[in-house]
């Protein structure tokens, strides 16, 4: 059944080989860091830093605290890389990193996004937006 579903789902709704993967960092200078390094190092496209206000359970109590949420974009295949390299330098203990899937997008976009990640891989420097 479950099989039935996930395939009626991707006929519906094909997916992209892009993600986005979502990071809560603790303040701005640590997620402006991060953000660049992911970019900079072609693990990412872009990504997008943005204010926001977390509730959790961390060691049985509930926390609150404001945080920078980084919207990270890149393709499925750099995930474990992308993932690995945030766990390296966190100041998190327990760091999220959550990929979504992109069920669509605008073809210039996932186009320019691809070929960010493509010029890591040939050692090309040029990249626009």
């Amino acid at each position: 059944m479950v099989t039935l579903l996930t395939s009626l789902v991707r006929t519906i709704f094909p997916m992209t080989d892009a993600i986005v993967v979502l990071c809560a960092c603790p303040n701005q200078e640590e997620a402006a860091s991060l953000a660049r390094r992911l970019v900079e190092r072609r693990l990412a496209a872009c990504v997008t830093v943005s204010s926001a206000h977390s509730f959790y359970r961390w060691q049985g109590a509930i926390e609150s605290a404001e945080e920078c949420l980084l919207l990270i974009k890149t393709l499925r295949g750099q995930f474990d890389l992308l993932r690995r390299e945030i766990e390296s330098v966190h100041s998190y203990q327990v760091p999220e990193v959550l990929a979504l899937p992109v069920v669509a997008g605008s073809p210039n976009y996932l186009d320019w996004l691809a070929a960010s990640l493509e010029a890591w891989k040939g050692g090309s420097e040029e990249s626009s937006e």
